[in-house]
């Protein structure tokens, strides 16, 4: 064979593989993004499971005492904030409010020994305790995977595949403050009214 068509066989082998690269990485990342995607759906349905459970919870709560008003609005406020949420960070501050607002329930039902001692009380705590183990492994698994998304989009080559198909973008991390740390103050006065 003469040495240009050695040439041109090579630069066609070369650009062959460079195209199936490509094709490889954009694939990779592609089936990554539906894999994020997938990953925020399990903590969207385990946030509105939980937030469904919210309204039997008060109401039973309501049942044995005349409820705190201020602890109402801030559990209504914070699972609305947990349903009309659109990105992980809407989602976490919805999920701040709504931890510290179920503090205070609970801080409240500590007053009531027959309402903590409630059948519906109580499976509706476990209910809560399961479907929050639930939202806790849901967001770990969610941000593992952003994680490597973040990463995948980052490194080379596959960033240039990434920023050439217009999926260079990080995605955020489901990220909720330590409410554990935070003190809990609950207002008794107005249930004597």
């Amino acid at each position: 064979m003469d040495p240009l068509t050695m040439v041109g066989i090579a630069l066609i082998v070369i650009v062959a593989v460079l195209v199936f690269a490509i094709i490889a990485m954009y694939n990779s990342i592609i089936s990554l993004s539906k894999r994020v995607g997938n990953a925020w759906a399990q903590i969207d349905v385990q946030l509105k499971r939980r937030a469904d459970l919210i309204p039997n919870l008060l109401e039973t709560v309501k049942g044995y005492a005349k409820f705190e008003k201020s602890v109402l609005t801030e559990v209504t406020k914070a699972r609305t904030a947990i349903l009309s949420a659109k990105s992980p960070r809407e989602a976490a501050r919805g999920e701040n409010m709504l931890a510290g607002a179920l503090k205070s329930v609970f801080a409240v039902a500590e007053a009531y020994p027959s309402l903590k001692a409630n059948e519906n009380f109580i499976a509706l705590q476990e209910e809560l305790s399961s479907t929050e183990n639930k939202v806790a492994f849901a967001r770990q698994f969610y941000n593992d995977v952003v994680m490597v998304w973040n990463t995948k989009i980052a490194v080379f080559p596959s960033n240039i595949v990434a920023s050439m198909f217009g999926m260079g973008k990080e995605r955020e991390y489901f990220e909720v403050e330590d409410e554990a740390k935070k003190s809990v103050k609950v207002d008794f006065s107005d249930l004597d009214k």
